[in-house]
């Protein structure tokens, strides 16, 4: 397809729409970027940043599915009542 038409049809979508389209090109975009182009783009990792683990000493956090499900479990029981 060609740029001019492709924009004009852009153009005439909805707003909403056009958005989806761009964040689809963005995924798109990351996805399928090279290794080369990713290496110059990489940001420093975040297992390095003091935050990482801070909580790997909680019990209660052992099984961080189980942990997300009671913490739902009390705020909707909380909601319905």
């Amino acid at each position: 397809m060609e740029q001019p038409i492709f924009l004009k049809e852009f153009n005439l979508l909805p707003p909403h729409i056009r958005h989806e389209v761009i964040d689809f090109i963005s995924f798109l975009y990351t996805r399928y970027v090279s290794e080369k182009d990713q290496s110059s783009l990489s940001s420093p990792s975040i297992s390095n940043d003091p935050v990482f683990g801070m909580w790997k000493d909680r019990e209660d956090m052992k099984d961080s599915r189980e942990w997300l499900r009671n913490v739902r479990e009390k705020q909707w029981a909380s909601k319905n009542e």
